[in-house]
């Protein structure tokens, strides 16, 4: 699915992404403690560190916001799975890799991700096909890194296997968010991976060639 354009009539790439980056961190605050409608652009500007004027320069409506925001998520995952792989893809340890560096970078971006769930509903009907994509692509990166296990011949696991595991490990993953009032008294981040993982490759060693 092709990317869907925010407009800015800034040039500088750099310049826009440095600004983004601002809002969304501001943004992210005013979600979580008034909901996307009831933040206002220019609530969103202050938190920023910028004029109402500026904020206009770089996205064109609130919705372009929310929008990055879903957007980034996905590209910072991208970025860590795609991180130190390459020497070990197609193996058990780049299956654990990953799934380490799925849950670090939920836990880095907890609270965007619950903006994320709590307000996509706001999206627009162009916007929300693109962001549920997206993240089906999240859930797609981890069905390659079954499916080169299984091509790799060390696991035996079927299509839809492959699919099950895939989003139990999303899942997973996005509990440490959902859940942290509960799940920080009980255990540490490394805690939680080790366990999670653990009780996954529990399950696959039936699968194991």
């Amino acid at each position: 699915m092709k990317k869907r354009e925010v407009q800015a009539s800034v040039k500088d790439e750099k310049l826009v992404q440095k600004r983004r980056d601002q809002m969304i961190k501001g943004a992210v605050t005013l979600f979580k403690e008034k909901g996307f409608h009831g933040t206002t652009t220019r609530e969103i500007a202050k938190a920023a560190g910028f004029s109402i004027g500026t904020l206009y320069e770089y996205i064109r409506t609130k919705e372009d916001v929310l929008y990055l925001v879903c957007d980034s998520i996905y590209d910072h995952v991208r970025e860590r799975l795609e991180q130190g792989l390459d020497q070990e893809k197609g193996t058990l340890a780049s299956l654990k890799l990953g799934i380490a560096d799925y849950f670090r970078v939920m836990d880095e971006l907890q609270a965007e991700v619950l903006v994320m769930y709590q307000e996509v509903k706001s999206l627009s009907k162009d916007a929300l096909p693109y962001v549920l994509k997206k993240e089906m692509e999240m859930v797609g990166m981890f069905e390659n890194l079954l499916t080169r296990c299984v091509e790799n011949g060390e696991l035996t696991l079927s299509k839809k296997q492959i699919e099950i595991i895939a989003h139990d490990i999303f899942v997973q993953g996005q509990m440490w968010g959902f859940r942290r009032w509960a799940l920080r008294k009980l255990f540490t981040l490394d805690e939680y991976i080790d366990l999670q993982t653990d009780h996954l490759f529990a399950g696959l060693n039936q699968y194991r060639v």
